[in-house]
């Protein structure tokens, strides 16, 4: 992860510092070096977003590379990582992954999935670690568990107002809640399992789909290596579902919305699949959805 991001920053250099570890900085990711390098220095743990687990994930397709004999864990944090995708990190490397919730706005993580021999599940970022964490409904109220609402954070680590920027503080802050713009549910036990952004959520015809859901299904195909879904604009329904892949071996785009349709209800099946080399990100290997909407749907 890049020092510039709070993820590289907080999760991977100044935690391991704190604790009296070892910090290995190679010059740049690279999925031909990274296990050579983990070798060498007989690294423990890992942290990176979706993006660069599938990288490895593809680079390495036979043999547990040797330098995964190390590790006591894999940390995945700042981006959704699919269920398939965790089970294939598992059973790849050998080692437990632990998917992690973190923004900015709280100094980085503020929920995570445990260590065996506690319950880690996938789908979910875990329970939440130094700051208390709610579910706000439409009216601003406090939700039980297992009902859908915006994830709001509270605690010491969590900023108490933006710079200079009274607007900002009155759309984040409710009754000294942190509004995160993440749409979750908490479990019985205390898992937040995440939605999606309020923002990313697609409407088609008043009906509010999360992309997350179609990603997955779609990421459960052994031909796809990535999969996105975002809406497009249509003109009765205001917006249509569609939906970027990334194949690892060649099918046919009718073959994968047939096995769309098997997994999804019929108005979450995406009506437009795009056959792409590579999925746009940001430096920090972040999907921005509306980026890959506007850039799909331009041409």
């Amino acid at each position: 992860m890049p020092l510039f991001h709070i993820h590289g920053l907080m999760a991977s250099v100044m935690a391991t510092l704190r604790s009296g570890g070892t910090v290995v900085v190679p010059p740049r990711f690279d999925p031909m070096t990274f296990w050579p390098t983990a070798t060498e220095h007989r690294a423990t743990w890992y942290s990176a977003v979706p993006t660069i687990h599938q990288l490895l994930l593809m680079r390495h397709r036979g043999e547990r590379p040797a330098g995964a004999g190390w590790l006591r864990f894999i940390r995945s944090s700042s981006s959704a990582l699919s269920p398939e995708t965790m089970r294939q990190l598992e059973d790849r490397f050998g080692a437990p992954v632990l998917e992690a919730y973190g923004m900015t706005e709280a100094s980085h993580q503020m929920a995570s999935n445990p260590l065996p021999p506690e319950d880690r599940r996938p789908g979910t970022v875990g329970k939440e670690t130094g700051v208390e964490i709610g579910i706000l409904g439409e009216a601003g109220e406090l939700l039980a568990e297992n009902l859908v609402g915006e994830v709001v954070i509270r605690g010491p680590s969590v900023i108490d107002g933006y710079a200079d920027n009274p607007q900002a503080d009155a759309a984040a802050f409710t009754e000294g809640w942190f509004r995160t713009g993440d749409q979750g549910v908490l479990d019985a036990d205390g898992y937040l399992a995440l939605v999606g952004r309020l923002k990313e959520m697609i409407n088609r015809g008043g009906e509010k789909i999360a992309p997350r859901e179609i990603d997955e299904v779609l990421l459960q195909h052994p031909a796809v290596g990535e999969a996105v879904a975002f809406g497009s604009p249509h003109p009765a329904w205001g917006e249509e579902v569609a939906a970027a892949v990334v194949l690892k071996e060649p099918i046919a785009e009718k073959e994968l919305l047939a096995f769309a349709r098997e997994r999804l209800a019929d108005y979450k099946v995406p009506r437009k699949l795009y056959i792409v080399e590579a999925i746009p990100r940001t430096a920090t290997g972040k999907i921005q959805r509306r980026s890959v909407a506007e850039a799909l749907t331009e041409k």
